[in-house]
């Protein structure tokens, strides 16, 4: 009887490829005496490995020259925003360039795409396609107002303090620019339909979906991100608003039930109260309703609230 090998320190952290193996010295018989598991071809695991999603399209990427991780596995893995029933999902996409034979992998799923210089880049040693060509790719699943949620975290600026970049991951016209190239991807419709709808300044998915409810419910299109003095950066500010009927409209997540950050939403919205804005103030109960009752909130009150009387006439006909 063969006496068990353990496996070396520097495979046993996920997924390996035969050729990683060799390098530390073992053959196809130490792998299976090491009781390591066959995954797909040229490709193993430890027996005991606990599933980790960067760890397994490292080795997939690693073990398969010429193509790149995509679709729903590129999104989770920059942390993308995803609607609920794709957030968690384990599945491994892998693209290839239509000119290589398609992909052929238990458990993963196959793509042969044409992808344009500057669509697909290394990250951390992984070959994968761009946050851009993420968003286009799923184009094809995505229903419309996912991906524009979608579109809206790409485009939006960051603040410097607290993410370490200034630049927005893309622009509209670069976007619009990549689904030019591509006019025969599935999904290339939707995703100009997305592209119109996109706005620069919806900080969050919900606060896109409650302005993509406030466009379906007719309601004129708000500012985003409306500070309560216009010069003044270090001004209170409003997710969306009105500023010609003074109307604040805030979406708080979550994250806004802590104790300091609760205080900091009291004083933005008694800041707003004080200058003589109404502030309405939505949360999750009304994202799961789909924002039915809130747009008939911000319907009522902008019906009964101050109107700058130079705009008066063109938004009386609006509302």
């Amino acid at each position: 009887m063969q006496k068990p090998l353990a496996l070396p320190p520097e495979l046993l952290s996920g997924p390996f490829t035969l050729l990683e193996a060799r390098a530390q010295g073992l053959g196809l018989d130490q792998i299976r005496r090491a009781g390591a598991a066959h995954v797909s071809r040229g490709l193993y695991r430890p027996a005991n490995w606990d599933f980790d999603l960067e760890a397994a399209a490292r080795a997939l990427s690693a073990a398969t020259p010429g193509a790149w991780i995509s679709h729903v596995t590129a999104a989770r893995l920059r942390c993308s925003m995803l609607p609920p029933w794709l957030a968690d999902s384990t599945e491994l996409h892998l693209s290839k360039p239509r000119s290589l034979p398609g992909v052929r992998r238990k458990g993963v799923v196959g793509h042969r795409v044409i992808a344009a210089e500057g669509e697909v880049e290394s990250v951390d040693g992984i070959l994968i396609s761009t946050r851009s060509r993420t968003w286009l790719d799923l184009a094809k699943v995505l229903p419309l107002s996912d991906l524009v949620c979608m579109g809206d975290e790409l485009i939006r600026v960051p603040r410097q303090v607290f993410e370490g970049r200034a630049v927005p991951y893309a622009t509209v016209d670069e976007l619009r620019a990549m689904v030019e190239r591509h006019p025969n991807l599935q999904g290339v419709v939707r995703a100009r339909e997305a592209l119109d709808l996109m706005r620069v300044g919806s900080d969050s998915g919900p606060e896109s979906l409650l302005r993509l409810a406030m466009f379906d419910a007719g309601i004129p299109e708000p500012e985003l991100q409306i500070r309560l003095r216009k010069a003044d950066p270090f001004s209170p500010s409003a997710d969306l608003g009105f500023r010609q009927r003074r109307v604040a409209i805030q979406y708080d997540g979550g994250h806004h039930l802590g104790e300091a950050q609760s205080l900091s939403d009291r004083r933005r919205d008694k800041a707003f109260e004080a200058a003589g804005w109404k502030v309405l103030v939505f949360r999750k109960d009304d994202l799961e309703d789909g924002f039915k009752e809130a747009t008939r909130k911000i319907k009522k009150t902008l019906r009964s609230a101050w109107v700058d009387p130079a705009v008066a006439s063109g938004f009386e006909r609006a509302v």
